[in-house]
């Protein structure tokens, strides 16, 4: 159901994420962000977004949670579930209800066990991110309840992640395979060693992997910084893990009653 607040929520993440599309913007941080404002205006518990690489192998790039990561590792690992088939098709796959569906069990056998067990997710969505006819990645969606998602959250799942495509190809590009390829790499590159020094963050800190990111990331937007800049500089041990004990902590967020 399509609310005033809603509309205005909807409004203003399509202006952040309009803002970040300039000359020389973080493309993994554009990401994040988008998948963040896919777990709040989705009702979704967690959203991760999967790019193929110059091969056509799928790696995660962005994640709303560690849970979500999870999730996304482990169709990479087993090499199947609904993010798998969402790229290999370019259409949108839907599983409103994990432990109802016997097709999803009898495809996905370990996606499914996983999902129920270790995430306690009930539904999943995955959407492609298109160029033109020609899926480039995928964006899931992961809820703690089963059901579909209504037709109007669907369209706009598509339409943020046909904005993740657009962050990730410009226009420019699009006609030159090889320099799309090559941001593609870029972006995937980039986000092993987020992952890496994310790692050394929670080990020299004793931090869970959600808040040392959180903590990287706020130095980075605080700093006007790339993430991939300055976690490459904690992962070559040019910046110290001690520069980020000091970072407050996030706020909660702002818990807003379901829809109907």
């Amino acid at each position: 159901m399509s609310t005033p607040d809603r509309e205005q929520d909807v409004a203003l993440a399509f202006v952040a994420l309009a803002d970040t599309l300039v000359d020389d913007y973080d493309v993994i941080d554009l990401l994040d962000r988008l998948a963040a404002h896919c777990v709040s205006l989705l009702d979704a518990e967690a959203a991760g977004i999967l790019l193929g690489d110059s091969r056509r192998e799928l790696r995660a790039v962005a994640a709303s949670s560690e849970d979500a990561r999870t999730m996304e590792l482990l169709q990479l690992q087993s090499d199947q579930g609904p993010c798998m088939d969402c790229f290999s098709t370019g259409m949108p796959v839907l599983i409103p209800d994990i432990a109802g569906s016997t097709e999803a069990a009898r495809r996905w056998p370990r996606f499914v066990e996983a999902a129920q067990a270790d995430g306690g997710f009930r539904s999943v969505h995955a959407l492609p991110l298109r160029l033109r006819h020609r899926a480039i990645g995928a964006l899931n969606l992961f809820h703690r309840r089963p059901g579909p998602l209504p037709e109007a959250d669907l369209r706009l799942g598509q339409a943020l992640a046909d904005v993740a495509t657009i962050g990730i190809l410009s226009e420019r590009t699009i006609r030159h395979r090889e320099t799309v390829q090559e941001q593609l790499q870029t972006a995937l590159n980039s986000r092993v060693t987020i992952e890496q020094a994310k790692g050394v963050l929670a080990h020299a800190l004793q931090l869970g992997m959600d808040e040392a990111f959180d903590r990287l990331r706020r130095y980075c937007r605080r700093q006007n910084l790339r993430l991939s800049e300055v976690a490459g500089r904690i992962v070559t041990g040019e910046l110290s893990p001690s520069t980020f004990s000091a970072e407050v902590p996030s706020p909660p967020r702002d818990v807003r009653p379901r829809r109907p």
